[in-house]
């Protein structure tokens, strides 16, 4: 049977028990877009496509609070799965809560597995970060979050550093590593993800200004380009801080409907259904797109790699 009917029989199954949820609705500050606008829509089989989809550029998809099992994650899973087809991203980055409730076989099998089976059996690997709702003891050992056994870790593809970090436990073991990892990598983009968010303007969590007040001053000091972090179940692009790009994805299954408040720091905002977000990132250029599960562009935009510090002020503590 053809993959996408068995992959809509799979979600179908998921859909017993769940209602309909409204439909999209944009939170938009007025501060200006990121630094330059998105590339024209590139039509593909009908998809809005932002990016540029350049050669040798790198790819991947960012999802975050995912792993319900409902009928909400099944739809986007399938939804990125159809722009995967286009798009040609060959990894995804988890932002924590991968696995809610009990963390029995059964639940990596519903949560995760069968979701997003087209993109596994395509040979996408996915990279996690642990949440609040995550086990470490399990999920860190489960091979297909790639975590290697561990809380925190760091890979790169291409140009970029990825730096994978628990965020439930900033431990000074942690904090030694991300500023030894950060100093010696020589990757030109350098990027930080895990769960709880420095910046957001959500009312049901909030900013972790504990964990900002041990992160910034390393992230600054050694120049990282973007942070990415779930845990509050909206979509926001916040203004830079300290010259560093800040975006909120906590919305892949979860939703806190009409949680957003508007301020001068959120540049954008979506609280009225799930999604993902699509980056590419060539040369000196990061390309993002966020899509709900109906298709819908929420927000698209180009980042400027920044200027690195200099070597003098890296070394300052």
């Amino acid at each position: 049977m053809h993959q996408r009917v068995l992959f809509l029989i799979l979600a179908c199954a998921q859909v017993l028990g769940y209602a309909a949820q409204d439909a999209a609705r944009v939170v938009q500050s007025t501060s200006a877009a990121a630094n330059a606008s998105a590339p024209q829509p590139a039509a593909a089989n009908g998809l809005d496509i932002r990016l540029p989809l350049q050669s040798k550029s790198i790819r991947f998809a960012v999802i975050g609070d995912s792993g319900t099992g409902d009928r909400d994650q099944y739809q986007v899973a399938q939804e990125m799965e159809t722009y995967r087809q286009k798009v040609g991203f060959d990894f995804v980055i988890m932002l924590g809560d991968n696995i809610y409730g009990s963390h029995h076989p059964n639940d990596f099998t519903q949560k995760f597995e069968l979701p997003y089976k087209p993109m596994l059996d395509a040979g996408v690997k996915f990279y996690a970060a642990l949440g609040n709702h995550d086990d470490p003891n399990d999920e860190r050992l489960y091979k297909p979050f790639n975590m290697g056994g561990e809380r925190y870790y760091a890979f790169k593809k291409g140009d970029v550093a990825f730096f994978a970090l628990d965020s439930n436990y900033m431990d000074p073991n942690q904090l030694s590593w991300i500023d030894q990892n950060l100093q010696n990598t020589k990757s030109k983009w350098k990027i930080c993800y895990f769960h709880h968010p420095l910046y957001n303007e959500g009312r049901s969590h909030g900013p972790d200004l504990d964990l900002r007040t041990q992160l910034t001053p390393l992230f600054k000091r050694y120049g990282v380009n973007l942070v990415l972090s779930g845990h509050e179940h909206v979509y926001e692009r916040i203004k830079p801080q300290d010259n560093i790009y800040y975006l909120v994805l906590g919305n892949s299954a979860k939703l806190m409907s009409k949680d957003l408040k508007s301020s001068d720091q959120m540049q954008k905002g979506f609280d009225s259904d799930r999604g993902f977000m699509l980056i590419e990132i060539g040369g000196d250029k990061l390309y993002f797109q966020v899509i709900s599960r109906t298709g819908q562009t929420i927000d698209a935009g180009v980042f400027d790699r920044q200027a690195q510090p200099s070597a003098t002020s890296a070394t300052v503590h």
